[in-house]
This record gives structure tokens, C-alpha cells and sequence, in this order.
């Protein structure tokens, strides 16, 4: 086990659980609020989607991540900053014409999907190394857009947290870092439980751990009851944790948490159970070498 872990909130996602939760983040302020209140539970890391403040329905809208962005900078909070990179990879086929997508999908060119990493320079932002069936929908991020991708988030100065969803995924993104196109150290994110990719088990989590190149450093969650479970394995197997209302809605069985703080501290109290400290956002910055660190 590490001697220090840190804890990643994922405050909101873009997954359908407006309506489902009254916690769930959706306006800038709203999300801005809950990463601060994350940091001040003990999360080091706030990864952060949008969402349309009419609808809730997800955003790729610049202009929304700038106010969250915005509202953090502003605080008193030392909470780092991840922005999402997955929204616009969703591909629905058209059932007459498989070629074209239906309503639903979203693919949009790999550059405008970093857009908002290029202006706001965040310390973090997820890539998603993963073609695969999510559901009932195809999530798309082919090896060419990858690295154009890649090549944008480096230059912003950004450290690209690399998502894997399955062993294939993190072969793919030891490939980027192989290719130079992740400055040292990476970050893995191994995510485990979403339909249908790797299933929230110790041996999957165990498995896809010793895939992770020397050097790097990796992160991993489970999904819905399996969030505090993989909080655990993670911990015992060497790695850094993530938790939140965008993977999980309860704080127990039948229990809806009454937010992300509430989540994130249920995480802190099972990371010093087993004996570890939790990492501040400094000691993150440093061990990361984020922007502006020695």
C-alpha cells in the first residue's frame, strides 16, 4: 500500500440522474459549489462535467465550464481542477442506415473536444482511451483522434488523466505514453464496473494494476454499490481513489448520500481505517508535477 492516497470527486457526470437525486449538480454554481465542498471533505481532485442549466442534460458548452472554472479559481479552495474530455464520443447508429447516427449521438472532431482544456488550461483532464460498446451506445475515441487529442492537451500544459475501461484501453494508452505523447508521469484511471467494459471485481482491478507502466501512477473506481468496495481494493492494491454523485448515488444500501462531500468523506474514513493518509491538493501537484510545480 502507498503511504499517502488521494481521493478524485466526481461531482456530476453526464449520466441521466438529474431527477434522481436532489444533489445532483447542474448549474455552474451548483458544480463549482460541490467541488469546493468536495476539496473542504478532503477530495484532492474535482473532475468535472457540465450540464445545460435549462435541461440537465449534458454540455459541451465552453461557456459553462469557463463559470465552474471561474468559480473555483475565485474561491479560497486549492482543489485541482479536472475537466472531462468524453462528451462528444456517443455514436447511436441510425437503424435504416448504420452509417449515420441517430439521435443521441454527439462525435464531435477531437479538437473541439478539447476546446475548452486549450482556453481554460486546467491541471487535469480526462482522455479517454476506449472504443467500446457503453450500454446501449457505441463510446468512440479511434487511436488517430487519441493522439490529436493528446497533442492538444499536452501543449496546453495539461496532464491528461488516461481513462481505461478494459485491458485493450490501457494497452492503447500505454501506447500514447510510449509514442511521447504524455509527459511523464502518467495517470491511469481504471474504470471499472461500466456496461461493458471491465466488471468491479478485485481480479479485474488486480489484473488491469499490473498493466499500469513503471513510472506511473493510477487511480481507480467501481461503479453504483460498488463505489466503496473498489474504494477499498484500490487502497490495498497501491492506487489513488475516486468517488462521487457521478458514479454513485448512495452512501448505503437504500441510502442516498446527501452529496459529494458526504461521499468523499465515507472514502476518507475508509482510506485512514486501513491505515493510510490522504494526499492534499499540494502533495497531488507535487507527486503529479502539475502546471507550476518545481
Amino acid at each position: 500500500m502507498r503511504e499517502k492516497v488521494f481521493i478524485t470527486c466526481a461531482v456530476t457526470g453526464g449520466g441521466d440522474t438529474v431527477g434522481k437525486h436532489p444533489a445532483i449538480p447542474v448549474t455552474p454554481e451548483q458544480i463549482a459549489t460541490a467541488a469546493i465542498e468536495a476539496g473542504e471533505a478532503g477530495a484532492a481532485i474535482a473532475h468535472i462535467h457540465v450540464r445545460d442549466p435549462k435541461t440537465g442534460k449534458p454540455s459541451r458548452d465552453i461557456r459553462l465550464y469557463r463559470e465552474v472554472v471561474e468559480r473555483i479559481r475565485a474561491s479560497n479552495s486549492r482543489i485541482v481542477i479536472n475537466l472531462t474530455c468524453g462528451a462528444g464520443g456517443r455514436y447511436v447508429p441510425d437503424q435504416a442506415d448504420p452509417c449515420r447516427g441517430a439521435p443521441g449521438s454527439t462525435v464531435a472532431p477531437p479538437l473541439d473536444r478539447v476546446a475548452h482544456v486549450v482556453e481554460l488550461k486546467p491541471e487535469i483532464c480526462s482522455l479517454d482511451c476506449a472504443t467500446m460498446n457503453m450500454g446501449e451506445f457505441v463510446f468512440m475515441n479511434t487511436p488517430a483522434h487519441l493522439r490529436q487529442m493528446a497533442k492538444a492537451i499536452r501543449d496546453a500544459g495539461t496532464k491528461p488523466e488516461l481513462e481505461v475501461f478494459d485491458v485493450g484501453h490501457l494497452q492503447l494508452a500505454r501506447r500514447l505514453v510510449e509514442d511521447g505523447l504524455i509527459a511523464p508521469p502518467a495517470l491511469f484511471q481504471i474504470v471499472l464496473g461500466v456496461a461493458w467494459g471491465a466488471p468491479a471485481t478485485p481480479q479485474a482491478m488486480a489484473y488491469m494494476s499490473t498493466l499500469v507502466p513503471p513510472g506511473a501512477h493510477w487511480a481507480s473506481f467501481g461503479i453504483s454499490r460498488m463505489q466503496f468496495p473498489m474504494v477499498a481494493q484500490t487502497v490495498l492494491l497501491g492506487g489513488h481513489v475516486r468517488v462521487g454523485l457521478e458514479d454513485n448515488l448512495y452512501i448505503e444500501r437504500g441510502v442516498l448520500a446527501k452529496n459529494n462531500a458526504a461521499l468523499v468523506e465515507k472514502a476518507v474514513k475508509i482510506v485512514r481505517l486501513m491505515g493510510v493518509e490522504v494526499a492534499s491538493p499540494a502533495e497531488v501537484r507535487a507527486e503529479l508535477g502539475l502546471r507550476g510545480t518545481p
